[in-house]
């Protein structure tokens, strides 16, 4: 079992023995290596609380197990995609690798891509994270922290993202969270940033205005009174894809110190705008950011910015 009970990998460090006795392994989680003091052993960690089942647990010292900490500080991108997707789904990556996440510079300005995971969970798990392990060697380009990969923790994983922004990509000045089975046109994106868009304070993409909370409990998106009494939310950019300037990671984890998470990503980012104060802003035309559009011909991907795909592999024909 793990020490605070959360569903977290156990593995084996190398502790130096106290006074003289033997050599001895302690069993650890991934969780409480920044409480680790290889001279004493492992600190005692405090009791576990659960969140219940409408919070997850954020803040809280997550680490990244797979980084690539310099890259994006070295080659100081105009704009970085940054893909959240599940461990397991590889096909997802090599299908966003060949397409749209190929670009490296366009209209002049330099593009880098990250994908970001969380820890497998279920059966086959080793052999899931060893197949993740020989992806990150050939691919340089995964990022991966210690909580469990699931929905329930979207908000945790997109707020990991917002914390490795803020201290490995300070000179970006653009980054675009789009989920893996959206098209990117990646041309129209670096066009409207360079001709409309905000340098600090700005989000932008499909914005949510006047949402109902949902307070029916067999709606999948249910938050109860208690947790959220308000009959609609603040406005906020729909998860399927955003764009931001490098300057909001920071406050917007600092917002998250004041502003309790909630398991809904999106609106989570919009109640840590509201209270930073900050409104997202609609895009310079209503149609650039689209949902699930259906069938397109090839014109309607050449003339938006996102829209929702059927398979990951629509975008290859």
């Amino acid at each position: 079992e793990t020490p605070n009970n959360k569903d977290t990998p156990t593995i084996y460090v190398d502790v130096e023995p106290q006074a003289e006795s033997e050599d001895y392994l302690d069993t650890i989680s991934i969780q409480d290596w920044p409480s680790i003091t290889l001279s004493t052993g492992l600190a005692t960690p405090p009791p576990y609380v659960s969140p219940g089942p409408y919070h997850v647990e954020y803040p809280s010292e997550y680490i990244f197990i797979l980084d690539e900490p310099e890259k994006c500080r070295e080659q100081n991108p105009f704009l970085v995609l940054m893909v959240p997707v599940a461990p397991y789904n590889r096909e997802a990556r090599g299908a966003v690798r060949s397409t749209w996440g190929s670009e490296r510079q366009v209209l002049g300005k330099e593009v880098r891509l990250f994908f970001l995971l969380g820890l497998p969970s279920g059966e086959e798990t080793e052999q899931l994270q060893e197949k993740v392990l020989q992806e990150s060697k050939e691919h340089q380009d995964l990022l991966q922290s210690d909580f469990i990969d699931s929905y329930k923790n979207l908000t945790i994983k997109t707020m990991v993202m917002m914390e490795w922004l803020s201290s490995c990509c300070p000179n970006a000045s653009y980054v675009m969270k789009i989920d893996s089975d959206m098209f990117l046109n990646v041309h129209n994106l670096v066009y409207m940033l360079i001709l409309h868009s905000p340098k600090e304070n700005y989000m932008s993409g499909q914005v949510a205005i006047g949402a109902a909370v949902l307070h029916d409990p067999s709606s999948k998106w249910y938050l109860p009174k208690e947790v959220f009494p308000e009959p609609v939310y603040p406005p906020y950019a729909l998860g399927l894809g955003y764009i931001f300037t490098l300057d909001l990671p920071r406050k917007l984890v600092e917002a998250s110190r004041h502003v309790k998470a909630v398991y809904i990503e999106d609106v989570y980012l919009g109640l840590c705008m509201r209270h930073l104060g900050i409104r997202p802003t609609d895009p310079p035309s209503g149609n650039l950011f689209q949902g699930y559009a259906g069938a397109q011909d090839r014109c309607h991907y050449m003339a938006v910015i996102t829209t929702m795909l059927d398979t990951p592999q629509q975008w290859c024909h």
